[in-house]
């Protein structure tokens, strides 16, 4: 057993994942701002209101700290489109409300995403983190194909790629979006938001 585990079964597993939650939430925004390779817990309790004694006792270390925080942005974001899906009343309507979200998320949140990106490919390395990689993926991969499917039920067919394929395609506009949008190029937003929607009714 770690030493965090011993320590969470000593105070209580419920109280200790719930103040391992906030810690990560309160460290995320310095991790996402500084990036993973220039990023420590010296760092993040430097940055923040924590202290490193604090991190040390409910943290294994920088990956246990950084993996629990990118799992709860990412799980967070991967109910950002329940909502369009449930209430949509046509094809179009969700195509569209798609877009807009997928676009807004890009601009209100771009260092989470580019955090994100980050640590996926660090995860290539580096295996501290990368079961939390993986998981986390599996959630963005059936995300994106609950909108595929309900695209395609509303529209009234079957949908012409398969849930790896339509999470390979989504990811790779969002990404070079991104790219462009972190570089400065404001109108990313709304190419993405229009490819968002040709690919959708175009795939599903």
């Amino acid at each position: 057993m770690g030493d965090v585990s011993a320590r969470a079964e000593r105070s209580g597993v419920d109280k200790f994942s719930v103040r391992r939650r906030e810690l990560a939430a309160a460290a995320l925004t310095a991790v996402a701002e500084r990036g993973f390779a220039n990023t420590g817990l010296r760092d993040v309790a430097a940055h923040t209101e924590l202290s490193l004694g604090l991190l040390h006792y409910y943290f294994d270390g920088k990956d246990d700290l950084i993996g629990q925080a990118i799992w709860q942005y990412k799980s967070e974001c991967a109910r950002r489109y329940d909502p369009i899906v449930e209430t949509s009343k046509t094809g179009a309507e969700l195509a569209e409300r798609f877009g807009v979200e997928i676009a807004a998320t890009l601009r209100d949140e771009a260092d989470m995403h580019r955090l994100w990106y980050d640590l996926r490919n660090q995860s290539l390395f580096d295996t501290g983190f990368r079961d939390t990689i993986i998981a986390i993926d599996e959630l963005l991969r059936d995300m994106v194909w609950a909108v595929v499917v309900r695209h395609a039920e509303l529209e009234g067919h079957e949908p012409s790629v398969d849930a790896a394929s339509a999470y390979a395609l989504f990811d790779g506009i969002f990404l070079n979006a991104l790219i462009a949008y972190l570089r400065g190029d404001i109108d990313s937003l709304e190419r993405l938001r229009k490819a968002s929607i040709r690919l959708l009714t175009g795939s599903a």
